[in-house]
């Protein structure tokens, strides 16, 4: 996919407060340049992913792959708050000439959505035939398909939920208790800041997105006669080190996870209920039965209150990251959903 970036010198007002006198958005688009009439499909990613899917979704993104960016015009965006090239607290602030840090604007999801619009617009894209959101991505398709309800065709809210739940702030926050307890972390005075927190943090959410029988499949000890067990210890120092070698940062983290927070659909609509009254779309729900973050049965909950949708259901021993493992229960799926699909 093809990278590109969008600045716009418009001032952005974010939800909670504040105020950006203009805004960087980095996305990827198809390599070819979109046809008239070309089927749009757009994929929001997740907390740690960039806004190229092909990276992070390689059995599934791609040219020839099902997601086919061939012949489809594929689109992602960088969240607002990511570490990855779109304005966040890592930002150059224009009137210090320093990263903003604690001072970037509180994010929610309503305002990453209202920047991947702002992207939307700038492409001359007035229809998004499908809109796929796993986990996070799936908290910012779901608002979508209430923001602009006449531009989202269909929608796939895989692995993910219409409003937090207390199980995964509590998870949020307790990563950014191992953020905290990093001193350097609110010394701010570099984007090291806090790395050696950010390790702690992303081992504590790792755990959340597997299951007991994902990590004894993988990580069980190899020599029954160990003394002190090991082996998931050094994964799990392996996998904190390994965020922070992509170039993540302490406070696009904090900064990410509160915005996870925000997530309440229903929040000055009226409540969950009748804020789902207004999406038009097509959705399709789709659970992983070990996921203990979205879990199966939160999903029927949500189907039962959406006006028009379905409900699917993979098979994975990895928890949460089932979405990003089981391609082949995933591709059968969705097959049926992709614009010009025949099979």
């Amino acid at each position: 996919m093809k990278r590109h970036i969008f600045h716009s010198d418009v001032p952005f007002s974010f939800e909670a407060g504040g105020e950006l006198p203009g805004l960087d958005l980095v996305y990827y688009t198809s390599e070819h340049e979109r046809a008239a009439g070309e089927k749009v499909i757009w994929i929001c990613h997740a907390l740690t992913g960039n806004a190229d899917p092909s990276d992070w979704w390689s059995e599934m993104v791609g040219e020839g792959r099902l997601i086919d960016t061939s012949r489809h015009f594929v689109v992602c965006v960088n969240m607002l708050c990511s570490a990855y090239g779109s304005s966040g607290p890592r930002s150059i602030d224009p009137a210090t000439g320093e990263p903003y840090f604690f001072t970037f604007p509180m994010t929610t999801i309503r305002d990453i959505v209202k920047a991947n619009t702002l992207v939307r617009k700038y492409l001359g894209i007035n229809q998004i035939d499908l809109l796929i959101g796993p986990s996070v991505g799936g908290y910012q398709a779901a608002e979508w398909a209430v923001m602009e309800a006449s531009v989202i065709g269909e929608v796939v809210l895989l692995a993910t939920d219409i409003q937090i739940s207390p199980y995964l702030t509590a998870y949020n926050e307790s990563q950014r208790m191992a953020l905290e307890a990093d001193p350097s972390f609110r010394q701010a005075r570099s984007l090291e800041g806090g790395r050696a927190g950010l390790e702690c943090a992303r081992s504590i959410a790792l755990i959340s997105y597997r299951s007991h029988d994902g990590y004894c499949r993988t990580q069980a000890e190899t020599d029954e006669d160990v003394l002190f067990a090991d082996r998931a210890g050094s994964y799990q120092r392996y996998q904190g080190s390994k965020l922070v070698r992509r170039g993540f940062d302490a406070y696009s983290y904090w900064y990410l996870t509160k915005a996870l927070d925000s997530m309440n659909i229903g929040r000055h609509r009226g409540g969950i209920a009748e804020a789902l009254v207004g999406i038009s779309a097509r959705c399709h729900v789709v659970c992983i039965d070990s996921d203990c973050l979205f879990p199966p049965e939160r999903g029927h909950e949500i189907v039962a209150m959406l006006p028009d949708a379905d409900y699917h259901e993979i098979s994975s021993a990895f928890g949460h990251d089932g979405f990003l493992i089981e391609n082949e229960q995933l591709s059968a799926i969705m097959r049926p959903w992709i614009p010009g699909n025949t099979d």
